[in-house]
C-alpha cells in the first residue's frame, strides 16, 4: 500500500510539472511556426501567431504558480521559448516585413541595416533572458531590470506588423526601411539596459490592479479572435512608454 501511495504521488508531481512545461512547449513551437509562417508570405497570421505565444506564456506562469511546480527547469526552459517566440520570431517577421511590404532591395543598404538591427535585436533578447535567470535567485520585486522580452517582441513588434500588413496601402507610404530598423534598434537597447519596467503584480492601487485585469482580458479576447490589432498596437505602445515614465518617477 505505501507502495501504491508513493507511485501515485509520483505521477501526480510528474503531472503538476507537466502542464505548465507544455504550456511552454507550444510557445516556443508557435515560435517557430510563425517563423514558417512569415517566410511563406502570410506576415499577418505570422503575427497573430507570437501573440498567441504570449497569451500561452502568462498561462504557463499562472500555472507553475498555482500548481507550485516552478522548477530551475522550468525556468531555463522557459527562457529558452521566449528567446525563440519573442526574439527570433519577431526579428525574422520585421526582416520578412521590411522585404515585402517596406519594399527593401536584397543586398541593398537598406537591406543590410534591416539585418543588423534585427540580428542586435536577438542578441539583445539572449542576454536580456540570461541576466534575468541569474537574478531569479534575488529577492522578488514587482520590477524588471529593463523592457522584457514579451513586451518588446511579443506586445509592440509583433501588434506593429499585424497592423502594417492589416493596412497595406499605408504601409507602402510609410519608410519602413527606415522605421523598422529604428524599432528594433530601440527596443534592443531597451531590453539590455537598466530601465525599472513594471511587473504584472498586484499593486496597493485598485484602479491599476483593475486596469491590468483588462489589459489582461482584452489581450486573450483579441489574440482569440483575432481582432482589433490597432487596438493591440496602442496598448503596447501605451503600456511601453507608461512603464518607463512610472519606472523613473516612482522609488518602489
Amino acid at each position: 500500500m505505501s507502495a501504491f501511495h508513493t507511485d501515485g504521488r509520483l505521477r501526480l508531481s510528474i503531472l503538476r510539472y507537466t502542464i505548465p512545461n507544455s504550456f511552454t512547449a507550444a510557445s516556443l513551437l508557435l515560435g517557430l511556426a510563425s517563423i514558417v509562417t512569415g517566410q511563406l508570405g502570410n506576415i499577418e497570421l505570422a503575427g497573430w501567431m507570437i501573440i498567441w505565444c504570449a497569451l500561452l506564456d502568462v498561462m504557463d506562469g499562472m500555472a507553475a504558480r498555482l500548481l507550485k511546480a516552478t522548477s530551475s527547469f522550468g525556468a531555463e526552459f522557459d527562457s529558452m521559448a521566449d528567446l525563440v517566440s519573442f526574439g527570433v520570431a519577431p526579428a525574422m517577421l520585421v526582416f520578412q516585413t521590411g522585404i515585402t511590404l517596406g519594399g527593401v532591395q536584397i543586398e541593398s543598404g537598406a537591406y543590410w541595416v534591416l539585418l543588423l538591427s534585427v540580428g542586435i535585436f536577438v542578441l539583445a533578447g539572449a542576454m536580456r533572458l540570461a541576466r534575468f535567470n541569474l537574478s531569479t535567485g534575488e529577492p522578488r520585486t514587482g520590477w524588471f531590470a529593463g523592457i522584457p522580452t514579451t513586451a518588446a517582441g511579443g506586445g509592440l513588434v509583433s501588434t506593429a506588423i499585424i497592423v502594417l500588413a492589416t493596412y497595406p496601402d499605408v504601409a507602402g507610404i510609410l519608410p519602413l526601411h527606415l522605421y523598422l530598423p529604428i524599432m528594433m534598434f530601440v527596443l534592443a537597447l531597451g531590453m539590455v539596459s537598466r530601465i525599472r519596467y513594471p511587473k504584472v503584480a498586484k499593486r496597493d492601487s485598485h484602479i491599476v490592479n483593475a486596469f491590468q485585469v483588462f489589459v489582461v482580458l482584452s489581450t486573450y479576447y483579441c489574440g482569440i479572435t483575432r481582432s482589433y490589432p490597432e487596438f493591440l498596437f496602442g496598448m503596447a505602445l501605451f503600456l511601453l512608454v507608461t512603464g518607463i515614465i512610472a519606472g523613473r518617477i516612482t522609488k518602489d
